[in-house]
């Protein structure tokens, strides 16, 4: 892998991404890598002078004509009449059409681009059609088997289950799965980090203990953490998931695998706040995405928080060559 580009789809329209690019790239914080922008190029820069947080753009048709220390962006045109408004369906197909031009610049450029994604809004461009972003580039991608991990130097989460209704997480894991989850998620590790993945591994009912007669526990992660400690693999549990969050714990390992969603993302967010961002690994590129969302409540305020923003920069000047 050899990063050239990093390629950010700027995502919902009306949102605060906007904003947290421009407070962002005013710091003239430019890595060492050409950024190329994907999206409507005038409502970007009448957001950007709203919030008085403008910037100079290079506008490009193709990314050879990408330069450094600046913000290329490929016009993707899209139909607006207010420059900050409520997120409705009809920015659906200007969605659609940014990512499909970036992963089209991605193929056309393999091993040489990883994707920032800007915020979506799940509710109104997924439209329930996919669990979340993660399954959707997988499925324009033709990938299959993808993890999702939240990132953080200190420690990282991933779910074994992501966006499903609780009543189906039971169902939803495997031996099988936790042990590949563990294998790809070690694999990062080592081909993109450079490091070894130590691995804590969660039980999924209340202190690994259940008065039913199958137990999670004992018939699926356990038997799935000896196989994997039988092959070399750096991992240990299946832990209580209400006492693993404490220091003297989370200072022994660098990943937690949990069995569902808010197991792990509920932590992580009250331990590290923005200071973490949303992985996915099984792509065939590297996708990043800040770990916020589109927050109408703070779109044009001019009050967003870009650390997670900043966090996904940073982790990028880590991806080892």
């Amino acid at each position: 892998m050899n990063i050239k580009y990093i390629i950010i789809v700027l995502g919902e329209p009306y949102s605060i991404f906007s904003e947290i690019i421009g407070k962002y790239y005013r710091k003239k914080k430019y890595p060492k890598k050409k950024i190329i922008l994907i999206g409507d190029v005038s409502l970007l820069i009448k957001q950007l002078n709203k919030l008085d947080l403008s910037l100079p753009l290079n506008i490009i048709e193709d990314i050879k004509y990408a330069k450094f220390n600046i913000l290329n962006i490929i016009n993707i045109k899209f139909n607006f009449k207010k420059i900050f408004k409520k997120i409705d369906s009809k920015s659906n197909k200007y969605i659609e059409n940014s990512f499909l031009k970036a992963l089209k610049i991605i193929k056309e450029n393999k091993n040489e681009c990883l994707l920032v994604n800007g915020p979506i809004s799940k509710k109104s461009f997924l439209k329930k059609n996919y669990l979340g972003i993660t399954e959707y580039l997988a499925q324009k991608t033709k990938s299959s088997n993808q993890v999702m991990l939240i990132y953080n130097s200190n420690i990282s989460v991933s779910p074994l289950t992501t966006h499903i209704p609780l009543k189906s997480v039971n169902k939803s894991i495997s031996k099988i799965k936790i042990i590949n989850n563990i294998k790809k998620i070690n694999n990062f590790y080592l081909e993109i980090l450079r490091t070894k993945a130590k691995f804590a591994v969660l039980g999924l009912n209340p202190h690994c203990e259940t008065i039913d007669n199958f137990s999670e526990e004992d018939k699926i992660i356990l038997p799935a953490i000896k196989y994997l400690k039988k092959y070399g693999f750096s991992v240990d549990g299946p832990f209580s998931a209400d006492t693993f969050f404490q220091k003297k714990n989370i200072d022994k390992y660098n990943v937690v695998l949990g069995m569902y969603h808010d197991q792990v993302l509920v932590p992580i967010k009250t331990l590290y706040n923005f200071n973490a961002i949303n992985l996915t690994i099984g792509l065939p590129f590297v996708r990043i995405s800040p770990d916020h969302g589109p927050n109408e409540a703070m779109i044009g305020k001019n009050i967003s928080d870009m650390s997670s923003f900043s966090y996904a920069m940073k982790f990028i000047d880590k991806i080892k060559k």
